[in-house]
């Protein structure tokens, strides 16, 4: 790998820390060469301090290390991205990520989605809520809608409209979220598994 360390002058490129499982950005440090070099040679990801003029192996007084998982320079080779599977919290305040936030996997809008629908969950007393009012009903009517959801996904598979059946699979995958809330299960639980076939 070629990394142009000596472009901005002072031996160092910035180094982004990312969560290789979750994907979220942990931190930003800085190497040189020699922190480079450490880095891979032990797979404990290893700085350069500017504050302490010294290398800096991240956990080496808290036990919060980042085992090395992946290395990616950029396009112009002046910045690296490097994957890792954290020990512990990354932030020496405490927090996972230095920005205070939770290191938690995320699937972007269908996290949103799961979130809403657990605020209905807990919520059942919303009358004006569709969610909250199936909840209400018990499981017996969430999987129900479930199982008339599967079904129209099948007809409209048949069939040649997209739309509709773009629909129809919005509806499905909707009413399975709320079923895996009403079972008390998560998102997460079920990409597991699959996960866990691969």
């Amino acid at each position: 790998m070629e990394i142009n360390f000596n472009k901005n002058g002072d031996g160092l490129v910035p180094a982004i820390i990312q969560d290789a499982i979750t994907k979220n950005v942990l931190m930003l440090g800085y190497m040189n060469q020699e922190a480079y070099n450490t880095t891979v040679e032990t797979k404990k990801v290893t700085f350069f301090s500017r504050t302490k003029n010294r290398l800096w192996t991240k956990g080496e007084e808290s036990g919060n290390i980042l085992n090395l998982v992946d290395i990616k320079n950029d396009c112009d080779n002046d910045s690296l991205l490097i994957m890792v599977n954290p020990v512990g919290p990354t932030c020496h305040k405490g927090s996972d990520t230095c920005w205070n936030e939770d290191n938690k996997q995320s699937y972007g809008f269908l996290s949103e989605l799961e979130d809403v629908i657990r605020n209905r969950k807990e919520n059942q007393k919303d009358t004006s809520s569709y969610v909250a009012s199936l909840f209400r009903k018990g499981i017996n009517k969430v999987a129900q809608k479930v199982g008339e959801e599967a079904v129209e996904v099948v007809i409209e598979a048949k069939d040649d409209n997209e739309e509709l059946f773009l629909n129809e699979s919005a509806d499905l995958l909707f009413h399975y979220l709320i079923l895996l809330q009403a079972k008390g299960v998560e998102l997460k639980d079920i990409v597991e598994i699959l996960k866990s076939r691969s």
